[in-house]
């Protein structure tokens, strides 16, 4: 090994170009962001699911509700609790999330997600 020192060297600077961007960021992680809920939101204190579940698995509810009531013609949904409601984006979510850009957009664009609910659905308009 007549060139180990420059082999060394060479590794050494090689691994620090690799971590760079690591230790650039470290201790600068982002905060995640908490949806801003409407007025309405805020007054029926109550979702179709609790918080934790709907901040982790909306989408699979979405998707479970989309196959139903498309596949099966089943439009009611009754919750844990007992009360019923109409599956439906636009009606049932969107009368109490309706600022997309603050509730939706928020969190899907921290987590680098593209729903794909607005290929379909008609994207509210934002309320102040």
């Amino acid at each position: 090994m007549y060139d180990g020192g420059k082999i060394i060297v060479g590794l050494i600077i090689g691994l620090g170009l690799l971590l760079s961007p690591f230790l650039y960021n470290a201790g600068k992680a982002t905060k995640a962001p908490e949806p801003q809920l409407t007025p309405k939101a805020k007054e029926a204190k109550v979702c179709v699911a609790n918080t934790n579940f709907m901040t982790t698995k909306h989408m699979q509810l979405l998707d479970r509700w989309r196959d139903e009531v498309v596949r099966e013609g089943k439009r009611y949904y009754k919750s844990p609790e007992g009360k019923v409601y109409y599956k439906s984006l636009q009606v049932t979510c969107l009368r109490c999330h309706s600022n997309k850009t603050k509730f939706c957009d928020e969190c899907h664009n921290y987590m680098g997600v593209e729903p794909f609910c607005w290929e379909c659905h008609i994207a509210p308009k934002e309320k102040e």
